[in-house]
């Protein structure tokens, strides 16, 4: 029986920054040359590295002083960029447990703000297994945060099905020997899954 290994973002959890700058800028075309330029998505993944929220924040402050407030949001009111779970998707992931496969997440998430989406919801209760980026120090698609996640867990990557939204991601699975599907919504993916038998 396949292990099946989930994304987060984009995937189970509609996480988007929009969400919250959108209540904080006048117009569109400011809120995303501020998600362009000032707290990009690069810059984000340095706090799923593990860098810690006050450092990046005041690293950009110093850079774009005229945004301070803004940037500051980025972490005191990062709950606002949740904007809820994905149901289709969170309905495939109880489904598959239903049936008795094992589920895992491996998820590029800052170790701050996992722990708010984690009691948020909860069907992470479903989950045998977690990696999260910013508590490992890795993040994807560095090849080492799928070997912790197959070494700690006894995963073979050739029983694994990885669904992920980012084809860099899904990339580097496959060349690691990962069965990988790319999320694209729910539907598409239960239709995937169904033709694998899986489902």
């Amino acid at each position: 029986m396949k292990d099946i290994v989930f994304d987060l973002g984009g995937v189970l959890v509609d996480w988007n920054p929009r969400h919250l700058y959108k209540k904080v800028f006048t117009t569109e075309a400011e809120m995303e040359w501020f998600l362009t330029n000032v707290c990009t998505a690069q810059w984000n993944t340095q706090q799923d590295a593990g860098r810690p929220f006050e450092e990046g924040i005041e690293l950009l402050k110093a850079k774009y002083p005229e945004y301070t407030f803004a940037i500051e949001f980025y972490r005191s009111r990062w709950e606002e960029m949740l904007g809820g779970v994905i149901e289709g998707s969170v309905e495939i992931l109880r489904n598959l447990k239903t049936r008795g496969y094992r589920v895992y997440a491996l998820s590029n998430w800052s170790a701050e703000t996992f722990p708010i989406v984690q009691k948020k919801y909860g069907f992470f209760n479903a989950f045998d297994g977690m990696i999260i980026s910013g508590e490992e120090k890795l993040v994807k698609p560095d090849p080492q945060i799928y070997a912790r996640l197959l070494e700690k867990y006894n995963l073979r990557a050739s029983n694994c099905i990885f669904i992920d939204d980012n084809s860099a991601n899904i990339s580097k699975a496959a060349d690691l020997g990962f069965e990988t599907i790319l999320f694209t919504d729910p539907e598409a993916l239960h239709r995937t899954l169904s033709s694998r038998g899986i489902l």
